[in-house]
């Protein structure tokens, strides 16, 4: 058997995330179903991770094993040939027999657009978060900055969610305006609980809105209880960046 590696940039508007299911269309089982089509064998992948409804990715990692004596290269070309338009594979390579998307994974980016305009934008309302009111992205800055190292991230996991421990380690943080009134905010770490970086996000905004103060925000960090200022952003902000092995 060999293990061919791929990396795959996707818009995930259309889809029920990536983790296939049967409540409808799923990144992974569009990509299975290609891939059997082209080898004539059943084929499962195995993705570095998760992304919800509505989120996209520009370099979600996935393998899968295969017999077919098809060319590691080629594996683009035939898939990018069959996908739907809004799922583009952008890289497939031979990979170890040992290796694996989510196992073999050291870090991960994540990056969440936020539009801050007086107006809506019709190009955007399914890459990036609208919001019409002023936000101070200097105490946004001066938030986010306590999330690098090692936390409890009890506060922002999605409650109910089965995990050994909400414990997680941040590498690297930033929130930066960009051209055209558009805000990014990049997070790196090691792993990463369900719906912890939209929750970051939605309170951070609160931050950058008055809302509650940089101290605030450490006190729910710290505390691990979820006050009526954390939320989740919407999911058509967050992107998967890159997978780093």
């Amino acid at each position: 058997m060999r293990n061919i590696k791929i990396v795959v940039e996707y818009e995930g508007t259309n889809y029920c995330g990536w983790q296939k299911q049967p409540q409808g269309p799923t990144i992974q089982q569009e990509i299975e179903n290609a891939l059997s089509n082209i080898t004539g064998e059943s084929i499962n992948l195995f993705g570095s991770g998760r992304t919800d409804s509505g989120v996209h990715a520009q370099k979600q990692v996935a393998n899968f094993t295969t017999k077919s004596n098809i060319k590691a290269g080629e594996f683009q070309m035939g898939l990018n040939s069959v996908l739907p338009k809004d799922i583009t594979i952008v890289d497939s390579t031979e990979a170890e027999p040992d290796f694996h998307a989510q196992f073999s994974a050291k870090s991960k980016i994540y990056i969440y657009k936020i539009f801050n305009s007086p107006h809506p934008s019709a190009l955007l309302r399914h890459r990036a978060w609208f919001i019409p009111h002023s936000l101070d992205i200097s105490k946004m800055k001066e938030s986010s900055e306590i999330l690098v190292g090692e936390h409890d991230f009890k506060a922002f996991a999605q409650s109910g969610a089965e995990v050994k421990t909400t414990v997680r380690t941040v590498l690297k943080v930033s929130i930066e305006p960009l051209e055209n009134n558009m805000i990014q905010f990049s997070i790196e770490a090691t792993g990463f609980l369900k719906r912890m970086v939209r929750l970051l996000i939605g309170t951070l905004v609160q931050v950058g809105k008055g809302k509650i103060s940089p101290s605030d925000f450490a006190e729910i960090l710290h505390s691990g209880e979820k006050t009526k200022f954390v939320y989740a952003a919407p999911p058509q902000g967050l992107y998967l960046k890159e997978v780093k092995y």
